[in-house]
C-alpha cells in the first residue's frame, strides 16, 4: 500500500481536474503505479482493466515498448525544435503528411498542438482571420450543440455545452450559441433518425436565421458527443448539417479529439460519416495518451484565404511545443502500430463489446445501450417507461465509479448515471467479456443501493 505520506502530499497540493476540491481532500488519492497492455495496476498492488482507455486516450493500450523507444531515441537526438523562425524537425513535418494523407479530402495542412482544448482554441482563431482575410470581419458568431465538449480552456469552454464547465467561469461567451442534442433516448421528436436529423436542421437554420445569417462564422460538432454520455446521432446526420452549413457559407468544424484514431472503427470517425470538414481537431489517440499532442487538421481553401490573406505578414498564432519532436516520434510510431494490426482489432473487439452491453439490457436498471466501435455508454434509469434517471442522492459518478472499480473496472460513471466505456484498441476477447461481466456486477450493487431501492418503489 502506497504511504499516507504520499496522499497528504496529493492533498495539499495537486489539484485534480473537473473534481470536487474539498471532496478530493476528504476521500484522498487512488495512486497507478504501473499498466501494460488494457490493465492498470495501483500502488497497492491491485489490477484492473482500463476501460475507458486513461482519458479516452490511451487508444493502443499501455506498455509498447516501440513507442518507449521512439520516445527515448528522439530524445537523444533532438529533444526540442521549435517550429518558429521557419525550423522544423524531421518527425513533424513527417508526421504532419502522414496525418494528411490520411485525413478526408483536402484536409491537407496540420498545426499542432499540446491537446484537445488548445487545438479547438486555434480552430476559432483561425475561423476569425478566415473571414477578415475574405472581407467579412462580421462574421463572429459561433454556434455549438448542446452535451458537446470542445474542451475546458477559457474560450472552448464556452462551445462546451455542460454545465459544469460554465457554473463560476462566466461562460459562454455572447457570441458562442447552441442547438439542442440529438440525443436519441432523450429526443422530443423520438427516435426516428429521419426524424431526429429534420429536427436539427431546423433548429440550426432557425439559430442561423435569428443571430443573422451574414453573422455566422462557424458550426462545431463531435461526431459522437463524449462527455455529455457518449451520445450518437442517426446514420446521415453528421452529413446533413455539413450540408447546411456547406450551403449557407458556415465553417464546419469536426472535433475528433475523442472519435479519433480508431476509437470508432476507422483512423477518424469522418471517412465513416462520409464528410469533410474545413477544420477537423484531433489529439488523445493521435500519441495514445503517451505524452501530450493535438493537431488542427485544415482544408486547402482556408489556408489558402489565410495565406493569401496575411501575404508576407505573419500569421500571429503560436505555441512554444507546437509541432514537439519528441511528441511527433511518438505520433509516428503509435500510426504504424494501429495501422499493424490494432485498428482491425478494435473493430472486432468493438463488435463484442457492443453485442456483450447489449446483453445488460434486461437489467432492471438499464434504460439505454449506445456505441459505435470502442466507444460506448450504458444509461441507467429508475423506470424504463418513463426514462427517469438515478436520483441525485445515490451519487451516480462516484458510487458507481468506486463500485466498478472494487469489482476490478475502470469505467466513466457521468453524474447523471451514464457510464462510458472506451478500452484500448489492443483488448482481447477475454478483457471484453471481464468489462461486461464486472459492469453487471457493479449494476446489481448499484441496485441494492439504498438510495436507487427507494427510487424504484416510488
Amino acid at each position: 500500500m502506497y504511504s499516507n505520506s504520499l496522499i497528504e502530499l496529493d492533498r495539499a497540493h495537486l489539484i485534480h481536474p473537473v473534481a470536487s476540491y474539498r471532496g478530493h481532500e476528504k476521500l484522498g488519492v487512488r495512486v497507478l503505479a504501473s499498466a501494460k497492455g488494457a490493465t492498470v495496476t495501483d500502488a497497492s498492488g491491485k489490477q484492473l482493466i482500463d476501460g475507458f482507455a486513461g482519458l479516452w486516450c490511451v487508444n493502443a493500450g499501455y506498455g509498447h515498448e516501440s513507442i518507449v523507444e521512439a520516445a527515448a531515441r528522439q530524445m537523444r537526438e533532438l529533444p526540442y525544435a521549435t517550429a518558429y523562425f521557419g525550423l522544423g524537425s524531421e518527425p513533424a513535418i513527417r508526421l504532419a503528411g502522414e496525418l494528411a494523407d490520411r485525413a478526408p479530402g483536402d484536409l491537407n495542412h496540420v498545426y499542432f498542438t499540446l491537446g484537445g482544448s488548445d487545438a479547438v482554441d486555434s480552430t476559432i482563431r483561425f475561423t476569425r482571420y478566415y473571414w477578415h482575410a475574405r472581407g467579412q470581419p462580421q462574421r463572429d458568431q459561433f454556434i455549438s450543440v448542446e452535451q458537446g465538449y470542445h474542451g475546458s480552456s477559457t474560450v472552448g469552454a464556452g462551445l462546451t455545452a455542460l454545465p459544469a464547465f460554465h457554473a463560476g467561469f462566466g461562460v459562454p461567451f455572447d457570441w458562442q450559441h447552441k442547438i439542442p442534442s440529438h440525443y436519441a433516448y432523450r429526443n422530443p421528436v423520438g427516435d426516428n433518425p429521419q426524424a431526429i436529423i429534420d429536427a436539427s436542421l431546423a433548429a440550426l437554420k432557425s439559430k442561423v436565421e435569428a443571430i443573422g445569417p451574414e453573422r455566422v462564422a462557424a458550426f462545431y460538432v463531435e461526431p459522437i458527443q463524449g462527455s455529455g454520455g457518449v451520445l450518437v446521432p442517426p446514420k446521415g446526420w453528421m452529413k446533413a448539417m455539413r450540408e447546411f452549413c456547406r450551403a449557407h457559407d458556415i465553417l464546419f468544424v469536426a472535433d475528433e479529439v475523442i472519435t479519433g484514431f480508431g476509437r470508432t472503427g476507422p483512423l477518424f470517425a469522418c471517412s465513416e460519416d462520409e464528410v469533410v470538414p474545413d477544420f477537423m481537431t484531433t489529439a488523445k489517440g493521435l500519441t495514445s495518451g503517451y505524452v501530450p499532442m493535438g493537431a488542427v487538421l485544415m482544408a486547402d481553401h482556408v489556408y489558402q484565404t489565410i495565406a493569401e490573406g496575411a501575404g508576407a505578414a505573419a500569421v500571429g498564432h503560436g505555441y512554444t511545443y507546437s509541432a514537439h519532436p519528441v511528441s511527433a516520434a511518438v505520433g509516428l510510431e503509435v500510426l504504424k502500430l494501429y495501422e499493424n494490426g490494432l485498428l482491425e482489432n478494435g473493430v472486432r473487439a468493438g463488435a463484442r463489446l457492443m453485442h456483450g452491453l447489449e446483453s445488460l439490457r434486461d437489467h432492471p436498471l438499464v434504460g439505454d445501450v449506445r456505441g459505435r466501435g470502442m466507444l460506448a455508454a450504458v444509461e441507467l434509469v429508475v423506470d424504463k417507461v418513463n426514462k427517469t434517471p438515478l436520483p441525485a442522492s445515490a451519487e451516480p459518478a462516484r458510487r458507481i465509479f468506486d463500485r466498478a472499480w472494487e469489482n476490478g473496472l475502470v469505467i466513466r460513471a457521468f453524474g447523471n448515471g451514464v457510464l462510458g466505456y472506451a478500452p484500448p484498441l489492443c483488448c482481447t476477447e477475454t478483457e471484453i467479456d471481464a468489462i461486461v461481466e464486472r459492469t453487471r456486477t457493479t449494476l446489481d450493487e448499484t441496485l441494492e443501493d439504498p438510495d436507487v431501492r427507494r427510487a424504484l418503489q416510488a
